[in-house]
Parts: structure tokens; C-alpha cells; sequence
């Protein structure tokens, strides 16, 4: 075998080829950051988070207003994952196949391309399941969006407006069946109703309603906790709060991530910590930024929705990625070459790197990255 990886750069781009036709949505719809180049996995990193900006009145004067100072927050990121996925070949290996007339390229850039493919769906997983830290939701558990109209884009991007979030980026990320409702929608379908025929004929879903819309074989379905006939104290709680205490009563667990109602609310938020044994009280925290709806003063029963699929809507900005080539130390390690390959659809870059062996060669596809929910208000679940 050779030993310098260039002569791999047609097959490894011959992989990509394969992989970056897989369903991925959520990487290529969140914001990527690739500043954490020395960070460690593990190691807590601050990504920069600038507030909201305060309007002044403009007055005249001979000099300017001594103002626009800001305070510029930040948001805790980790690496929390350094993986790889490994691809061996002796010499007999090789050598076999090309007197059986088979193609070794073509069997290597398969390899490459499920090494990536398996990478890409662990981040693409990780992604996912950061729907549990959405500010609320929107849609039936057990009923795919889009079943009959656009009403669920509508709908999610007024719980984004409503929340503050910007109008200019949104993204929504569906699962497969949310998706084949969708290619069935005639006003989406027909060229003349669609005035595109990219539907139609090729199955590319449009943008709707301001978000581009894309597909995932990675949503998640979520388990709820299995609380019932919950209930709130006699407190009461204003529009905004967050930190609702219960009453002793009833039975069953509210846990992270479920999907709650109060009685006269038809708001479904969810719930941003929990693990509550609902029988003994406690309080549960809901998702910035809280109750649209005031809770009166006397006891509010809770329901937990069913499990369901976990779409989301969201602006780009309220997810950060961050990834990166797992750290070498400073003289290097054993392989003989490595390089970075970078894949046009998910925007991932992926390490190949090439271990000599006796008598065969170990090529290794890795990567380091981490995700973090930044905004949560700016995120909506979508059930199905």
C-alpha cells in the first residue's frame, strides 16, 4: 500500500459523494463554530452571546451621546465527544481482491463513506436530542405534521415570533413522515399552485412560511414521565413565570424534557427540569421564557403529553456545534500521513489519517465536537 494518503483524495471524495446524499438536517441548519481548535474533550469553553440592544431617542448637540457600552454575555460550550471509526486492509486483503477482479477503491471508498455516514449520524443524534430544551411545542403526539395543510410551520413560527426570535434564519427539521406529508400537500406539489416544480419532480422540500425546511433520519421520539392527575398549589403564577410548585398529589414522575399543559391554557410548554415525583410536590422549572398565561390561584391540573416524534423550529442562532480533529500532541503520534476532508452538505470535516502496521494499513475517520442549546426561546418542538 502506499505510504502517503494522497493517492486516497479520489476515493475519499468519491465517499463523500455518497455520504452527503444521507439525511442529515440538523447540522447543516444550526451555527457552527470551529474556533475550539485547543480545546480539550471535556473542557468547558465560552462562546460569545451579545444582549439586546437599547434605542435612544436621537437629540442634537454638539458632541455624540457617551453611550452603547454593553456587557457581552456568554454561553458555556463543551467538546464532549472524540470519536473514530477504523478501516484495515493486509496486503493478502488487497491483493485477493485484485486477482478476483474486484475493485479495492471502490470497496475502500464504501468503507470512507459508512465511517463518515456512522460520525455524521452520531452529531447529527446529539443535535436532535437537544429538542428537549425547546421553550415550547406545538402539535399532537401521535398525529405527523403537515397531515392536511401548512398550519404547523404557521403555528411554530408564531410561538418564535411571540418568543423574540429572529425572523431572518429560520430553520425546521422534520422527520421522514412529517416529510412524505408534506411532498402530498397539493398547494406544495402542483408547479401552478407552487410556482416551483422542485417538489413535484424531485422531492426537494420548499421553504415555508420564512423557514427552510429540511429532513432528518435522527429526530428523536421522546419518553415522558409518567405523572398523572398532577396538580399546582393554590399559589398562583403571573405570565412569565417559570418555577411552578405542586401540589401532593396524584402519582408518577415529571421529568426534563416533557411537554406540559395547565387547565385553561392551551400553551404546551416544556418542562426544563424535572425528575419530579409528583405525588410528593416539588416544584418543576418551565423553558425560558415561561407562562404566556397566568396560572390562578387555586389548583391547576398538569397533563404530560404523550410520547411523540420531536421536529423542531428554530432560528440558527439558538444551537451552536462545535467541532474540530480529535488534539495530537505536540511531536505527533505513529501515522504516516493525515489529512482533513471536508463534506459540501453537512459542512463536517473529518480527519482521515493512515496507521502503518506489519504488514497491513489502518486508516482511521475521526472527529470532536460538541453541542449546545443556546437559546432556548428560540426553539419549538414540533410533535408528531
Amino acid at each position: 500500500m502506499a505510504n502517503s494518503i494522497t493517492g486516497l483524495f479520489p476515493t475519499l471524495y468519491n465517499a463523500l459523494d455518497v455520504i452527503s446524499r444521507e439525511l442529515v438536517g440538523f447540522i447543516p441548519a444550526v451555527s457552527s463554530d470551529m474556533t475550539f481548535a485547543r480545546a480539550a474533550v471535556g473542557q468547558t469553553v465560552m462562546s460569545p452571546v451579545a444582549p439586546a440592544s437599547t434605542a435612544t431617542d436621537v437629540t442634537p448637540g454638539v458632541t455624540p451621546p457617551d453611550d452603547g457600552d454593553q456587557t457581552i454575555g456568554n454561553v458555556q460550550m463543551t467538546i464532549t465527544k472524540a470519536r473514530r471509526v477504523p478501516v484495515r486492509w493486509n496486503g493478502e486483503q488487497k491483493l485477493a481482491l485484485d486477482n478476483n477482479g474486484a475493485s479495492y477503491n471502490i470497496i475502500l471508498r464504501d468503507q470512507f463513506a459508512q465511517a463518515m455516514r456512522t460520525l455524521c449520524n452520531e452529531v447529527e443524534a446529539d443535535l436532535a436530542a437537544l429538542n428537549v430544551y425547546a421553550s415550547r411545542a406545538y402539535g399532537t403526539p401521535g398525529t405527523p405534521p403537515f397531515a392536511t395543510n401548512l398550519a404547523d410551520t404557521a403555528q411554530v413560527r408564531k410561538i418564535l415570533s411571540d418568543n423574540g426570535a429572529p425572523m431572518s434564519d429560520l430553520q425546521m427539521v422534520i422527520d421522514t413522515s412529517a416529510g412524505a406529508n408534506m411532498r402530498t400537500l397539493t398547494q406544495l406539489s402542483k408547479a401552478n399552485e407552487a410556482a416551483d416544480t422542485s417538489l413535484l419532480r424531485r422531492g426537494v422540500l420548499l421553504d415555508v412560511h420564512g423557514f427552510a425546511i429540511r429532513e432528518s433520519g435522527q429526530v428523536k421520539t421522546s419518553v415522558p414521565g409518567t405523572g398523572a392527575t398532577a396538580t399546582t398549589d393554590a399559589t398562583g403564577y403571573a405570565a412569565g413565570a417559570t418555577v411552578i410548585t405542586l401540589a401532593a398529589a396524584g402519582t408518577g414522575t415529571i421529568v426534563e424534557g416533557d411537554v406540559v399543559t395547565f387547565a385553561g391554557d392551551t400553551n404546551q410548554y416544556l418542562v426544563a427540569s424535572g425528575d419530579t415525583d409528583v405525588s410528593a410536590g416539588g416544584t418543576i422549572t418551565l423553558a425560558a421564557p415561561g407562562l404566556r398565561q397566568a396560572i390562578p390561584a387555586a389548583a391547576t391540573a398538569i397533563t404530560i403529553a404523550a410520547g411523540s416524534a420531536r421536529s423542531l423550529g428554530f432560528a440558527r442562532s439558538a444551537i451552536a456545534l462545535a467541532t474540530r480533529a480529535p488534539a495530537l500532541p505536540e511531536q505527533g503520534d505513529i501515522a504516516r500521513d493525515r489529512t482533513l476532508v471536508t463534506d459540501p452538505e453537512s459542512g463536517l470535516t473529518f480527519e482521515v489519517a493512515m496507521y502503518p502496521q506489519y504488514r497491513q494499513m489502518q486508516y482511521e475517520v475521526s472527529l470532536a465536537w460538541g453541542v449546545k442549546a443556546i437559546k432556548p426561546e428560540h426553539m419549538c418542538a414540533l410533535l408528531g
